[in-house]
């Protein structure tokens, strides 16, 4: 197979609608069928449902531990955003690429796969792996089966540089996040007679004002970390559903919240916080009225935290492909905080910034993917055997 440039891969992959909702087998089958026409093998990590799948492979001596070059391949919807072009085609207007993943992730991924070749010219000193998974977006759920499938291995990588889109700007922390819904249970009856019902969206108000007493407390300055921004950890609610009529005293209401975590917090102090506050204040005057009334929380997603050390293998790596040793932070999630738990040191790095992802007209510029693509030859450079 003759070498494919990262904007040809990048038409292919914007290509396949791979919203989260929806399965992203095709473009896995894609990416499978690339790299087996040079040579790759790959393994696939499926859903429970078979509709999805992870993808892995590895490039080099696979008797030691790598570098894992890591992507995933979902995208958020384009349903009521005005786009300008087509979301799922690729469009090149004055030195940008437009379409849907262009920024988050696409760009990398497609970079990734163009360097392919030039990794398989020379022999390596390590590996580099090649992880792409599916339903990061919605909790970076996908990534989980791969890593718990690399743990069993004796050759564990040694460290990953996830291309989240960064402006090639080095990347070693981020926030961590724990989604929660909240659901209340109360007691419906005529709105005339509204004191012998429970009201479940009132209780949900005091919950959802508790929340923002919480998210005050979390934003003294004692808290805070200056890397960031904002700088302090964050709490907000952000759906909330409940009711039938004016007229009814509404016997069910449920919201969803979120907290975004700086490293070293442990957001589960927040739903502990609202648990607490919930059994000992709200349920005790619900109950008076009705032993059936409740208060229930339970998680919808969790990942952790990102923070690596400065002085750490990775920071060194990205350092010296990258061109800076300037590192930052973002205050969007990865699946970084994962493979670090997982034992495998994290940076993040990749081309496009985050302030075109998950918009309309998404865009990644022509001069940010030439930019990656120098970055992973420098990688090659690094890794080939003297």
């Amino acid at each position: 197979m003759n070498e494919v440039s990262s904007r040809a891969l990048l038409e292919r992959l914007v290509g396949f609608a791979t919203v989260s909702r929806d399965s992203n087998l095709e473009l896995i089958d894609f990416i499978r069928d690339y790299l087996a026409g040079l040579g790759v093998a790959s393994e696939l990590f499926h859903n429970e449902e078979g509709t999805k799948a992870n993808l892995f492979a590895t490039i080099g001596p696979a008797d030691r531990g790598g570098v894992v070059l890591s992507g995933h391949t979902d995208v958020v919807p384009v349903e009521g955003q005005a786009w300008s072009v087509e979301p799922f085609r690729l469009t090149e207007r004055e030195g940008r690429l437009y379409g849907r993943g262009t920024a988050d992730m696409k760009g990398f991924i497609a970079s990734v796969l163009a360097a392919v070749p030039a990794l398989l010219a020379q022999p390596l000193k390590l590996p580099v792996h090649l992880a792409f998974s599916y339903d990061e977006e919605v909790g970076c759920l996908g990534v989980r089966s791969m890593l718990a499938a690399l743990a069993q291995r004796p050759n564990k990588p040694r460290l990953c540089l996830i291309g989240e889109p960064t402006e090639l700007k080095p990347v070693l922390g981020h926030k961590g996040k724990l989604a929660m819904r909240c659901q209340v249970h109360g007691v419906a009856c005529h709105s005339a007679y509204a004191p012998y019902g429970v009201n479940a969206i009132e209780y949900a108000a005091r919950l959802i004002g508790r929340l923002g007493e919480i998210a005050d407390d979390l934003a003294r300055p004692e808290y805070h970390d200056e890397r960031f921004d904002p700088p302090f950890s964050t709490v907000q609610t952000g759906v909330i559903k409940g009711g039938r009529a004016l007229n009814i005293v509404p016997a069910e209401c449920e919201f969803d919240f979120e907290v975004r975590a700086l490293p070293g917090f442990e957001a589960q102090v927040v739903a502990d916080r609202l648990q607490a506050y919930a059994e000992k204040q709200l349920l005790p005057r619900m109950r008076a009225v009705s032993g059936a009334s409740d208060i229930r929380l339970r998680p919808l997603s969790a990942y952790p935290g990102l923070a690596t050390p400065a002085d750490s293998e990775a920071a060194r790596l990205v350092a010296l492909i990258s061109g800076s040793s300037d590192f930052g932070t973002v205050a969007f999630g990865t699946e970084g905080g994962l493979f670090d738990q997982a034992g495998i040191p994290t940076v993040v790095c990749g081309p496009g910034s985050m302030e075109q992802g998950h918009k309309p007209d998404e865009f990644v510029s022509v001069e940010q993917l030439k930019g990656c693509d120098a970055m992973l030859r420098r990688l090659v450079d690094h890794l080939r055997q003297d």
